[in-house]
């Protein structure tokens, strides 16, 4: 059975969460690891842009600051994500990787199963969500708001047509990374607060939308499963769903470093962060 790492990187900040997904790439391109799933959290919460993501026209900075969350853009695309009272997921595999499609839709069907087979381990009967309508592809190309989970795409994690989880990849000198946020709460107010709309009335009107197409695990749940919990039924996930087995494994204190320095010239730098 191929062995896999699997890392328990527990809170972070922002800068240093994304430095850690890039080096993870880095260091499985070089051959010094195998394919890794990693699971982490946020401290303090955050708001993370998507790489193309408009900073001046879609985000409010003043409320970013009034807040206190922090902020970083990822090297995946799509919208903003809000994370607070969730745990975020990163896979690392290289592109032709057995098993692996060569196309990103394609890919994310795959990759996402262990997600899927994760909820049900604990006891969420979760599915695929699959675009169909015109409308619903349309939405896609031109999302209604700058929000992640105002609309789920192709192979998102969605109970009862509303979504539940949210993914982005991107494909870097042969190595893929899918990274996605799996909510346990969210504070609606404070997430719309941190985005900028053409006026109040639209503000509220996506606002009153946004419960029918995205939910947190505290809704479907009497009891949200603990970190801990979520971690292992995932765990279970993706080795039931991949045909691995995980290894568990801790950075040494010179890639914690390299990791370090990353965050700081990369990720916590206004010419990154400030870039579009």
């Amino acid at each position: 059975m191929e062995q896999w790492y699997y890392i328990n990187s527990g809170p972070a900040g922002p800068a240093y969460n994304m430095a850690l997904d890039e080096k993870l790439m880095d260091w499985h391109r070089e051959g010094r690891i195998p394919p890794v799933i990693r699971f982490y959290e946020w401290n303090p919460a955050s708001l993370s842009l998507g790489y193309f993501q408009r900073v001046e026209r879609d985000i409010d900075l003043e409320a970013v600051k009034r807040h206190k969350a922090g902020l970083v853009r990822r090297p995946t695309g799509g919208r903003a994500v809000l994370h607070e009272d969730e745990l975020t997921y990163s896979i690392i595999v290289k592109e032709d990787h057995p098993g692996i499609p060569a196309g990103i839709t394609e890919a994310y069907r795959v990759l996402s199963g262990g997600l899927l087979l994760g909820f049900k381990n604990m006891g969420l009967e979760a599915g695929f969500s699959i675009p169909r309508t015109e409308e619903e592809k349309a939405d896609l190309k031109s999302p209604r708001s700058a929000v992640c989970f105002d609309a789920p795409s192709w192979y998102e994690m969605v109970v009862n047509g509303r979504k539940i989880a949210g993914s982005a990849q991107t494909r870097q000198k042969g190595i893929i990374l899918q990274h996605g946020s799996i909510i346990r709460r969210f504070d609606e107010e404070k997430l719309f607060d941190m985005f900028l709309f053409k006026s109040e009335r639209i503000r509220r009107r996506m606002q009153a939308g946004f419960r029918s197409k995205a939910t947190p695990m505290e809704e479907l749940m009497e009891r949200i499963p603990s970190p801990e919990d979520m971690r292992a039924a995932f765990v279970r996930g993706f080795e039931e769903d991949l045909g691995i087995q995980l290894k568990e494994w801790e950075l040494n204190q010179e890639l914690k470093e390299q990791v370090s320095h990353l965050a700081i010239s990369k990720y916590a730098s206004d010419e990154w962060n400030y870039k579009y």
